[in-house]
């Protein structure tokens, strides 16, 4: 049976069809737009390496946390952790300027600033507890990206071209120490007359290209972390966190759907994003309204992203009140997108991975 041209619900259908397409540019356009206001001038500069992976983690005796961090993973007891404290106060009894975040600029760094983030934040909770004798300096990124790209690879490169970009488990290699007595970390200061005291997008394409001068590389294996393990789940990813081991994460799930944060502090997921950027807290919906912390909106677990963006890319919520700018919570299925992608890893302290009660205490009750 057919339905006549002129019968008004045979145009509804049509009219209908046109409004869902219309409906679907316009989605996709404010997707792109969104996306487009977020990064700006900044980049990404992640260039994922499967085999590179893969081979790095043949190299480890206890690859994955769950194997390297198997006592923290047990003692986790699901508490609200907020590392990014810790950094503050390390900052300024430096400093004198509260604690903030980085911003990479128009140069493909992401990978060195998520891990060169989490080694710092990582020991200004060694210094709250006692673990450090002084707060810790900033950790620089040029030696990271240079060491990364050349010879924290797997296989290894002398030349690796000025193209940006690198991978999670390279840095990964890098910062644990190379067994030839190089790579590490490095802050920012002066190193004879190699100045590393302010960040340059030169500098980290010149070791990005021909890698770390020798002298820097042995100088960096000085201050290695001890452990570096891959994260699957985010129950480990949790754990991790609680026990003060923050996480690089790198993959290409993204958070462009705004730039605005929710009343929790939250973003939701939304385009793609080849990037690295570091976690470091959690919270829980089951703790919301403890602990002296206002409840929040809609509870939900979550762990919090550090961008390398600046303060400015995203506004909006905060939650708690003392949340970074250029950070945003993510809820469990995003970080799981993420983890799935497998080249996240925690890094270890100065004993490798151990479970920390960073609670048991006055002033840690402020973490």
């Amino acid at each position: 049976m057919q339905r006549d041209e002129h019968d008004p619900l045979s145009w509804r259908a049509i009219l209908g069809g046109i409004l869902v397409a219309c409906a679907a540019w316009l989605a996709t356009r404010a997707l792109w737009h969104a996306e487009r206001v977020i990064t700006g001038t900044t980049q990404f500069g992640y260039v994922p390496d499967p085999v590179g992976t893969k081979q790095f983690l043949a190299q480890l005796e206890k690859p994955t946390f769950r194997q390297a961090g198997a006592e923290v993973i047990a003692g986790a007891k699901q508490k609200d952790t907020y590392l990014y404290r810790a950094a503050d106060k390390a900052h300024r009894a430096v400093y004198g300027k509260p604690f903030g975040p980085w911003n990479q600029g128009s140069a493909g760094t992401c990978v060195s600033f998520g891990w060169a983030m989490g080694a710092y934040v990582g020991q200004a909770i060694e210094w709250q507890t006692g673990e450090m004798e002084h707060a810790p300096l900033v950790v620089a990124t040029e030696p990271i990206y240079g060491g990364s790209r050349t010879a924290g690879r797997l296989p290894p490169v002398k030349i690796a071209g000025y193209s940006d970009g690198s991978y999670g488990a390279a840095a990964a290699r890098w910062v644990s120490g190379l067994k030839n007595g190089r790579g590490g970390i490095l802050y920012r200061e002066k190193y004879g007359n190699v100045d590393l005291s302010t960040y340059s997008i030169p500098l980290s394409r010149e070791y990005g290209n021909s890698g770390v001068p020798d002298a820097l590389a042995v100088l960096a294996n000085e201050h290695t972390a001890r452990a570096v393990a891959l994260i699957e789940t985010f129950e480990g990813l949790c754990a991790s966190l609680e026990s003060g081991y923050c996480v690089p994460i790198c993959s290409n799930v993204g958070f462009a759907a705004t730039n605005t944060r929710d009343a929790d502090g939250f973003l939701p997921r939304g385009g793609q994003w080849n990037h690295c950027m570091v976690c470091i807290a959690v919270k829980y919906a089951k703790n919301s309204g403890a602990n002296g912390e206002p409840p929040m909106k809609h509870p939900r677990d979550g762990v919090l992203v550090l961008n390398s963006w600046g303060a400015n890319w995203c506004g909006g919520g905060k939650h708690p009140a003392d949340q970074p700018d250029g950070s945003f919570w993510i809820t469990r299925q995003d970080a799981e997108a993420i983890l799935r992608q497998g080249d996240s890893f925690s890094i270890g302290g100065a004993t490798g991975f151990q479970y920390r009660d960073l609670h048991n205490g006055n002033w840690m009750m402020a973490l």
